[in-house]
């Protein structure tokens, strides 16, 4: 799909990878509609991109539709918005089991329905979803992010299939440590020797290919970490045991301790 003067709508545009994200479409001819909760950050970005800006809690089942309503006709949705969710399950309040749920998994899919649906009638488009790693191998107390992720990986390829002979691509974007900005980053967890980073240009670019190439999956991670996770996929025991040995548990503790003040 070509991005000059296609209409993108971009959740989580506040935070810096959805930042990035902003400025890489925008980059590419595309005319960016942002979304996210603070409007001090979302305004600014969206001026300086030529763009527009909408705010929208996307906990709140209501905003999701009003949101696609505000953005009227697009032609390319990038789900990016997402809660962080680390942590042992019984440390979570039902309330918020059912906020992260409703971000990470349910406004994705509610968009891609209502952004989906008129896409398909134009037979024009490409929906987008930032997931994670943690969507194709799980880990130690993420057992909540885990589940989000993993199943928006599934929708995503199931989507993909439904949405092709109306012409619309499907794509999933699934960046690894990324640094400067975003979950992990905020986190300051230092990673052991050996385990690489990306940034998130890297993400936005990755992005952009998976638009332009019609792309089902795209990885934004070192050839190491994409293997662990390969075989994460394939041996998952014996992966949980490999993550263990490479300080994988003391790595979710800290993130998880980080995030324990944002819930």
């Amino acid at each position: 799909m070509d991005l000059r003067g296609a209409k993108v709508l971009v959740t989580g545009a506040t935070g810096g990878i959805g930042r990035a994200l902003a400025v890489g479409l925008a980059a590419r001819g595309g005319e960016v509609v942002l979304t996210g909760r603070r409007t001090d950050v979302l305004e600014p970005l969206a001026e300086r991109l030529g763009g527009r800006a909408i705010a929208a809690d996307l906990s709140d089942r209501d905003a999701v539709g009003e949101l696609l309503e505000k953005a009227g006709e697009i032609d390319v949705l990038v789900a990016n918005a997402a809660l962080p969710a680390s942590g042992l399950l019984p440390d979570y309040t039902v309330d918020q089991i059912d906020r992260a749920l409703d971000v990470n998994l349910r406004a994705p899919i509610v968009m891609a329905k209502l952004a989906g649906e008129r896409m398909a009638a134009r037979r024009r488009g490409h929906l987008v979803f930032i997931s994670s790693l943690s969507g194709k191998t799980a880990s130690g107390q993420a057992s909540l992010y885990n589940a989000t992720k993993f199943g928006m990986r599934g929708f995503a390829l199931a989507l993909r299939a439904d949405m092709q002979p109306h012409n619309v691509g499907v794509s999933t974007v699934f960046p690894g440590f990324i640094r400067d900005a975003g979950m992990f980053a905020e986190s300051g967890v230092t990673l052991p020797r050996g385990i690489g980073t990306r940034s998130p240009q890297d993400v936005a670019r990755a992005t952009v290919r998976a638009i332009e190439k019609n792309l089902a999956e795209v990885d934004v991670a070192p050839l190491g970490l994409r293997l662990v996770t390969l075989f994460g996929g394939v041996a998952p025991g014996l992966s949980a045991a490999v993550q263990d040995r490479l300080g994988g548990e003391k790595i979710a503790e800290q993130v998880a301790e980080s995030q324990r003040h944002k819930r």
